[in-house]
This record gives C-alpha cells, sequence and structure tokens, in this order.
C-alpha cells in the first residue's frame, strides 16, 4: 500500500461539531494529512439527535453521520467534511460495562469518497442509576470522576425536564430536588454526560479513531490513487488441520477502495496453514 500526500498544505476541511471535537480530531488531520480543521460557527448538531433523548435520532448512525458532515460542509462551502458520531450500548457479555461504538466519516467530493472508520471501547465513563435519597449520589458521582465528567440529572424515566452538564455538588443537589418533586415514584436519574466536550474519556477515544481515519487516509489505491485504501472485510475458511472443512476462522483480509472497486487479497498465512480442529464445526461440533 502507498503512502502518499494527496492534499496541498493547510487546505480546509469543516468539521461538524458543537462539542469542541476539534480538541481530539485537528492535530491527528493536521500531523497526518496537512488538512486544517475548522468548525462553522452556527452548526446546530443537535437537531440530529441527542444522547439524552429528548430528539430522537432518524435513520442509522451512518445516515446521521452523512447528514452531520454535509450540514458542515454546506454551512462553511468546502468539498472536505468530517464528522463523528458515538453510540452507547451495554456489553454483551458483561452487562455492567458500557461499549462505546465511535464512528466518523471523511468526505472529499473533488474525489467522490466517503470514507468511514469505527472503534469500540469500554474505557468511556458512561454509568447511570436511580437513586431515591441524595445520601448515596455522592458514591455514584466518585463513580463517574465527577467533575471531570459532567452528569444528568431528571426525572426518572422522563425527558421533558432534564439539567445536563452538572459539575459541582451543589447544582447536582438543586437538580435532585426539583426532579424528586415531580417524579412519580420520588425517583431521580442520574447519568454521566455522554457529550464529548463534558467526557475526557469519550473524547479520547474520538481522537484514537481520528488517528485510525488518517492512517486510513494516508494510503493510496493502487488502481485509481484515491486516499482511503484499507480492509473492507475479512475473508474465512481456513481448512481444518484433521478434515480440511473450512472453518469460520479467517484465511485472510480484503483490502477495498472507497472510489473505485479495487480490491486486494491479503493473508500472512503459510501454504501448509491450518485451523485447530477445535474451531471446527465438523471435527468438534
Amino acid at each position: 500500500v502507498m503512502s502518499q500526500v494527496f492534499y496541498e498544505p493547510n487546505k480546509l476541511v469543516s468539521l461538524a461539531t458543537k462539542h469542541e471535537k476539534e480538541k481530539a480530531i485537528r492535530l491527528p488531520f493536521k500531523a497526518g494529512l496537512g488538512l486544517s480543521v475548522i468548525v462553522p460557527g452556527e452548526i446546530e448538531t443537535d437537531a440530529l439527535g441527542t444522547f439524552s433523548g429528548e430528539i430522537e435520532r432518524c435513520g442509522t448512525p451512518r445516515e446521521v453521520l452523512i447528514r452531520k458532515a454535509r450540514l458542515g460542509m454546506k454551512l462553511t462551502n468546502l468539498p472536505l467534511g468530517t464528522a463523528s458520531e458515538g453510540t452507547f450500548a451495554p456489553h454483551p457479555l458483561m452487562p455492567f460495562a458500557t461499549a462505546d461504538h465511535e464512528i466518523m466519516i471523511f468526505i472529499d467530493d473533488e474525489r467522490e469518497l466517503e470514507l468511514v472508520e469505527q472503534i469500540i471501547s469500554y474505557d468511556v465513563k458512561a454509568l447511570q442509576e436511580n437513586f431515591s435519597q441524595f445520601n448515596n449520589v455522592p458514591d455514584f458521582l466518585r463513580r463517574t470522576d465527577f467533575q471531570r465528567h459532567a452528569v444528568i440529572v431528571r426525572p426518572e424515566n422522563r425527558t421533558d425536564l432534564i439539567f445536563k452538564g452538572l459539575q459541582t455538588l451543589d447544582a447536582v443537589n438543586e437538580a435532585f430536588d426539583i426532579c424528586r418533586e415531580v417524579s412519580k415514584r420520588r425517583a431521580v436519574q442520574i447519568e454521566t454526560d455522554l457529550r464529548a466536550h463534558l467526557n475526557p474519556t469519550r473524547m479520547k477515544v474520538i481522537r484514537k479513531l481520528a488517528v485510525k481515519l488518517v492512517r486510513r487516509l494516508e494510503n493510496a489505491c493502487p488502481g485509481c490513487n484515491a486516499p482511503g485504501f484499507g480492509i473492507v472485510a475479512v475473508d474465512k475458511g481456513l481448512p481444518c488441520q484433521w478434515c480440511n472443512s473450512p472453518t469460520e476462522i479467517v484465511r485472510a483480509e480484503i483490502f477495498g477502495c472507497a472510489v473505485c472497486n479495487y480490491k486486494e487479497e491479503k493473508s500472512d498465512l503459510a501454504p501448509d496453514d491450518f485451523a485447530d480442529p477445535r474451531f471446527c464445526d465438523f471435527c468438534n461440533p
């Protein structure tokens, strides 16, 4: 895979964010691609959906991401744009751990390129609990790394009354009293604020993803020379050592281009490499 310079120094790229993601994205884009990230002054990305649930996201994360990036490109009148989206869900095997699935897009309309990279992390502070008494709240706040990370307070299961971005105990206490008063069960929901500028552990994940995306963009397609050549799929089917049947073990990685249809299959395996029979459905059903 060839690495080369695709953009003249300091060419502008629009970043659609109102939560200071430029702090994580600006340096990787500058160092790796020579691009200068700018943020549109009047962008309102919350209209596309909020973590706290008052505004539903319409469409898949990828569709929201494309709309967000293109909104920034329209406001800045630039052919280059980027944006990121995060979704949070419980870990499938560890119900008390939360997975942060971040995706980031880079759009280059001059090359007809739309490239999406993603990353999954379990290192983000993302906690939520319900309380009927305030005296249990300080212990929960300690676990959220409070003050560095902000919290959201609301009546249990409601999105019509919500206090966001709280970073002092007094503010949490005041919001708690108001929410408890109006809650049917006298229960208050407190959760980590997941917006990037108020959640430094999430901002770190966004930085890692920006580096990953930039490294991908540094690679030229051998077919058409566009940026962004990289892994697009894996080919399973490494044969079993005993019976030679295909298994679920990866045999090769498929590299592809985001602009043309050029693909390459790459594998570090030797011709006489086989899968352990314990991974074979035939030998070990």
